[in-house]
């Protein structure tokens, strides 16, 4: 045992080694032989024991649809930032929106004895577990759920009234899959922010992304461009009689981008693109994406935060929604609407 070897009690050690502020009071000497002991000898905490102790196992579930590349690895940056500076540990576990597996997956992490839930864009409706549970993008009416969302309507007024002084009056929309949880509210922060600002909603202007190609079932990746490129190429087939698109998300967004560009119109000479969600490729896109900025990293800290308060401290009451601001990033991917022959 390292407390032996060092001639030290164990109750030192421990301090030391989960930098315990009441290590500060311990000789500066002391805590440096502790730390070169344990790395000589290759010593590891006893998490298990420390978890008995503490009635936790220091590990949380995180539920998410997929683990691909933009809003889910935005997220998961921060929250295995603020997890990590807390030592606690994660499971990760993707549904893809698979009934069965929203079902199951809950109860074999509640049988590995995790200590809360962190949901990313996935809804808790399903979820009748007692433990703190954080939804992020998820809305989740749900008592005793603390959501992080986004402030849709601010989000959406950037995006549109940046479009509305551009000249822009025949706007496109491409609306998220239904199992999306920011789908639905989006949607209806658009018909609200329309009416504010006077634009008129044309619905054949309107597609939406295909649910199905949304999973990753027959190989499909639900973050491929190939999302976007197919809505767009149908509504092109139908009607070119419009000079900007307001997408769902980036990912779409450049979809969209290279289907107007099959069909021969310039981006954004002819339509402007609007996207969503600010991932890294965005400001690499040819052209470079206008987009509206969910501070992705932030939300998934908060929540991370806010599971670990609400972990250590359950007695207390918590609100049942934080809502983050958005931010819009213009590119080049937007400019004037052309002028009408």
């Amino acid at each position: 045992m390292l407390a032996e070897h060092l001639g030290l009690s164990q109750t030192t050690v421990s301090l030391v080694l989960n930098n315990s502020p009441s290590a500060k009071s311990i000789p500066q000497e002391t805590r440096d032989r502790v730390v070169a002991a344990a790395k000589q000898l290759n010593y590891r905490p006893n998490y298990f024991a420390r978890s008995l102790r503490q009635s936790r196992s220091m590990s949380v579930g995180v539920l998410a649809p997929d683990l691909s590349e933009g809003y889910f690895t935005r997220v998961m940056s921060g929250v295995v930032q603020e997890l990590s500076a807390a030592h606690y540990f994660y499971f990760t576990a993707c549904h893809d929106w698979n009934d069965e597996l929203l079902e199951k997956y809950p109860r074999m992490l509640i049988e590995r004895a995790i200590d809360g839930f962190l949901l990313l864009n996935t809804p808790s409706d399903h979820l009748d577990v007692p433990l703190p549970v954080v939804a992020i993008s998820s809305h989740s009416a749900v008592k005793n759920v603390t959501n992080v969302v986004l402030d849709h309507h601010l989000a959406v007024e950037l995006a549109l009234v940046h479009l509305y002084d551009l000249g822009h009056r025949r706007i496109a929309f491409m609306r998220g899959p239904e199992a999306i949880p920011d789908s639905e509210f989006r949607w209806q922060s658009i018909q609200l922010v329309a009416k504010e600002i006077g634009l008129k909603l044309d619905h054949s202007l309107v597609i939406r992304i295909d649910a199905a190609g949304w999973s990753m079932k027959d190989g499909y990746h639900p973050m491929a461009p190939e999302i976007g490129y197919k809505p767009m190429q149908a509504l092109l087939e139908k009607t070119r009689d419009f000079t900007a698109i307001f997408c769902f998300n980036d990912i779409a967004a450049i979809g969209a981008v290279r289907a107007l560009k099959d069909a021969g119109l310039s981006v954004p000479q002819d339509v402007s693109v609007v996207g969503f969600d600010d991932i890294q490729s965005a400001a690499y896109a040819t052209p470079s994406l206008t987009t509206v900025r969910q501070p992705l990293a932030e939300m998934g800290k908060r929540g991370a935060q806010i599971l670990l308060e609400r972990i250590a401290n359950r007695e207390l009451d918590y609100p049942s929604e934080v809502v983050m601001a958005p931010e819009l990033v213009i590119r080049e991917s937007t400019g004037p609407a052309p002028v009408q022959p």
